[in-house]
């Protein structure tokens, strides 16, 4: 599968999306958003992708934000489109039935960190630097920023990035819950496959009901999402997974999970 703006790569299960634009240090354009709606379609029905990392080309930036030079003349409805568009992607990814880990590799700002915060998980190179800069261009971020950030991070912290537009290290991102892990640069890619690594040795299948019920049950209430809990927790028992996992744990052995 061949892009322009992305590299695909896939190595024993694991996805690897990388944004490369790194001339622009990685800015999503409208033809680099469509490149990724197509490759997390394509990884949506593919039984043997078990996980996805999402990081950016070059050593500066992981995603700097939206292309603001594709942006600077758009009318009210081609900004309202732009954004439903870039959110519609982005949900996507946050619903994929595999984990999906960001590695991030250097600036995550404006569409950047909205790109991060659509993941899973994410794991910060010592020099990432997120934000939320987009008041300082006279306009809001349009990409899920003001849902997914206060729902990371809390509101105020969500507020006082948002409406200072100040960017924060890789130190405070963990700090205050935006990033999972902060590693040495050197040693990013290595921790974002071990972490995967670690994900496909568990049940798959239960982990694909964990990432659901959090899902979903961040927007109900807490007796609904208990509800959605227990469901999921008794599909566990019609799998052969959960066969497996306890007689292997009652033997105390590691388990072998078929995904099944």
């Amino acid at each position: 599968m061949e892009f322009k703006n992305l590299i695909f790569q896939k190595e024993d299960g694991i996805a690897i999306i990388t944004v490369n634009r790194p001339k622009a240090l990685n800015a999503l354009n409208s033809e680099t958003v469509k490149e990724l709606n197509q490759l997390v379609e394509t990884i949506d029905s593919d039984p043997d992708t078990k996980i996805v990392i999402i990081t950016g080309g070059g050593e500066k930036s992981f995603v700097a934000g939206a292309d603001i030079s594709e942006m600077q003349n758009m009318n009210t409805l081609e900004g309202r489109n732009w954004g439903k568009f870039a959110q519609s992607v982005f949900n996507k990814i946050e619903n994929l039935p595999q984990p999906v880990i960001a590695a991030v590799n250097g600036y995550a700002l404006g569409g950047g960190c909205e790109l991060a915060m659509s993941c899973d998980i994410r794991i910060a190179a010592e020099n990432a630097k997120f934000g939320q800069p987009e008041v300082l261009l006279g306009v809001i971020p349009g990409f899920a920023g003001t849902q997914r950030l206060p729902r990371l991070i809390g509101k105020g912290r969500a507020k006082e990035l948002m409406f200072t537009g100040d960017q924060i290290d890789a130190q405070e991102a963990y700090r205050i819950g935006l990033v999972n892990k902060v590693v040495p640069a050197s040693e990013l890619m290595d921790a974002a496959k071990k972490m995967a690594e670690k994900i496909m040795s568990r049940g798959p299948i239960a982990v694909q009901l964990c990432k659901t019920a959090v899902n979903e049950g961040m927007d109900m209430d807490l007796d609904s999402g208990q509800a959605y809990e227990r469901e999921a927790f008794g599909v566990c028992f019609a799998t052969e997974d959960q066969t497996e996992g306890m007689k292997a744990f009652v033997e105390k052995r590691p388990a072998k999970f078929i995904g099944k």
